[in-house]
Parts: structure tokens; C-alpha cells; sequence
């Protein structure tokens, strides 16, 4: 696979055989950021394409730990997620593998490298997404993942802008 840009107005995205790169600027500090990610009361209120509620069944964030995520679509049907942290650096650096836990994929870990950039009251989001192989990745693409995940990101965006407001 040749590099290919999938971008959007919100969120720089690019592939590089089974790699995905996305970005992201949040007008919020890197704290918050981090927060929203690390914490349950916050995932829960944006982890998850427009639509979809999301329950977090387990989540240690510790190198080690596991995370478990059940995705509760409009439609009544579950997309259940997992995996383990295997590095954390708060509030800089979070990587972990990303498990779509279904069978025929939950065999195929996806390692996710997070890294919050501090921009002075803004952060910039950065994630390497590496897959196990190019059609593991083409796979995804081809689901419409990407997608998923603007929207992800967009409902993070929001959850960040009340959380600014609130302190």
C-alpha cells in the first residue's frame, strides 16, 4: 500500500503500509486532554462514533492493565473493544493495543501510540496506529473506521470544551 491521505477538515489522517497517523488539535490543556482519556466518568461521554453509547467495563490504566469497552449502537447492537496499556506517561504518552474483540479480528491487535502535546493551553493529538499487517489494515479502512473515528474525535472535542467551561 502507498501512502494515502484521508484527511478531513478536522483531523490530519495518513497511512503508511499498516500504519495509520491521526491528528488532532484540542483547544483544551494537556491535562484535560489526558484526562478524558484516562479517566471512565469522561470515556464514556465520548468514546464512540455520533449515535453510539459506550459502557467501560474494565479500565487499569497501568502498563499492564486492560481496558474493555462495550460500543452500544442506535440499532441495539454491541461492538465490544479491548486491550492492555502497555506504556504510560502522563500526562504526555499513552500506548496500548486496540482489539476489535469479535471473532475473525480479535486475533489482530492493533498498537496504538498516543502522544498530548503541550501547545500552551491547546494540545495536539498525535496516534500511530499499527497494524498486524497491510489487508488487516486495508480491512479496517474499508469498515468505514475512519469515519468512526472523526466523529470520535468531534464528541471529544465537545466533552473537552464543558469540561473547560466547568473549571
Amino acid at each position: 500500500m502507498s501512502t494515502r491521505d484521508l484527511s478531513t477538515a478536522s483531523t490530519t489522517i495518513r497511512t503508511d503500509d499498516a500504519d495509520m497517523f491521526m491528528e488532532r488539535l484540542f483547544d483544551a490543556p494537556r491535562e484535560l486532554v489526558w484526562k478524558a482519556f484516562t479517566e471512565p466518568q469522561h470515556v464514556v461521554n465520548w468514546w464512540g462514533p455520533r449515535g453510539t453509547t459506550t459502557t467501560v467495563v474494565e479500565m487499569d490504566v497501568r502498563p499492564g492493565g486492560t481496558w474493555r469497552f462495550i460500543n452500544h449502537g442506535a440499532d441495539g447492537g454491541d461492538a465490544p473493544f479491548k486491550g492492555e496499556y502497555l506504556e504510560i506517561v502522563a500526562p504526555e504518552r499513552l500506548v496500548q493495543t486496540f482489539v476489535y474483540d469479535v471473532e475473525g479480528f480479535a486475533d489482530q491487535a492493533v498498537v496504538e501510540t498516543l502522544t498530548f502535546e503541550d501547545l500552551g493551553g491547546k494540545t495536539r493529538l498525535t496516534q500511530r496506529s499499527r497494524f498486524p499487517s497491510v489487508d488487516a489494515l486495508e480491512g479496517a479502512l474499508a469498515s468505514g473506521m475512519t469515519g468512526g473515528a472523526v466523529e470520535t474525535l468531534d464528541r471529544l472535542d465537545e466533552v473537552l470544551a464543558a469540561l473547560k467551561g466547568q473549571s
